[in-house]
């Protein structure tokens, strides 16, 4: 991502540092924020990566509960079912049931059982959902 724009623009910089006057010379200024906006984006990522932990949802060990990883069906008040897997919140995408933990609804299924009803406050409105059931993948 950022393997080559990075050196490159070091270069730039030390380039444009030798002109002269900084104040006005637009390759140092847009060269140096870009730098820190680079900088920024993989002190954040770094950070992320030393936080990241491996989850294996097959070694679930209570398989009735809903945790990270869990394949949960739901049904609406109007019985409409809906499936959808708990994962991380870089890895969510609703269009292919992927919804990751930290979203409105994820938070609202953590630790829910088959039976349990759960209330959702999403942009459209309050919801309420029925679990249906929970499945988890095998070891």
């Amino acid at each position: 991502m950022f393997g080559d724009e990075r050196p490159k623009l070091v270069e730039v910089i030390s380039w444009a540092a030798g002109n002269g006057d900084r104040s006005e010379n637009g390759d140092y200024i847009y060269g140096r924020q870009r730098l820190r906006q680079i900088d920024r984006r993989l002190g954040w990522l770094a950070k992320r990566m030393k936080e990241a932990k491996v989850v294996d949802p097959a070694a679930a060990p209570d398989r009735s509960r809903v945790f990270f990883g869990a394949t949960v069906t739901i049904a609406d008040e109007d019985d409409n079912h809906r499936t959808m897997t708990l994962v991380g919140d870089d890895e969510g995408d609703a269009g292919q049931g992927r919804v990751g933990w930290g979203s409105p609804l994820a938070r609202a299924l953590r630790g829910s059982t088959v039976g349990d009803l759960r209330r959702v406050l999403l942009p459209a409105g309050e919801k309420e959902y029925e679990v249906i059931a929970i499945t988890y993948p095998s070891a």
